[in-house]
């Protein structure tokens, strides 16, 4: 596992120890940045199912600004923390311990909106409807804003759910990535 592009290109990431991380795949995460980016000016962006960070670790090597990470697991938590150190990102980033619905009501309350929003929960415990309504109706994203959804191949996930409209699916094996764009206003 590496950063696959832009200033920490080439850079190996440390995966989580044992079975209950299942990091992207270089390929898959190669495809989800030429689908979104492939580089951004600025930003911030949620990576809800932190795992080892790899997602927001090659966002921010695209370009963005500053990314929050969150993650239930104490491995994962350390890992996180070593693999910004070794970019160098420890400074663009913040990290939390904490369920993912707890972490989005914190979120909530201070006021935050992301422009990008990843969520790759494990494909057992998949909550990404209830989790995208919520995001829309707390405003957790910005209009236009993307939420991309990485989930099993045998999950599909509805063309729209309030203001956020499905603009693409890939699938790749197992793995199927859904993404939305905030619409903005529609679910008023």
């Amino acid at each position: 596992m590496r950063v696959i592009s832009g200033e920490r290109k080439g850079l190996p990431l440390k995966a989580v120890p044992g079975t209950a991380t299942r990091p992207t795949t270089d390929k898959v995460k190669e495809a989800i940045f030429s689908m979104i980016g492939p580089y951004f000016d600025g930003g911030l962006a949620l990576d809800l199912y932190g795992g080892s960070g790899g997602l927001g670790i090659e966002a921010m090597s695209r370009g963005m600004e500053k990314v929050i990470f969150v993650d239930q697991n104490k491995k994962a938590i350390e890992v996180i923390h070593e693999n910004l150190r070794k970019c160098h990102y420890e400074e663009k980033a913040e990290v939390f311990r904490n369920d993912a619905f707890r972490a989005l009501k914190a979120l909530t309350k201070r006021d935050i909106r992301f422009s990008h929003i990843f969520l790759d929960p494990p494909y057992a415990k998949q909550q990404l409807e209830k989790e995208m309504t919520y995001i829309t109706k707390e405003r957790l994203l910005e209009d236009k804003g993307i939420i991309l959804a990485e989930h099993g191949s045998s999950v599909i996930l509805p063309e729209e759910i309030l203001s956020l409209r499905l603009i693409r699916r890939e699938t790749y094996g197992d793995t199927t990535i859904s993404i939305y764009q905030e619409e903005g206003g529609r679910n008023e």
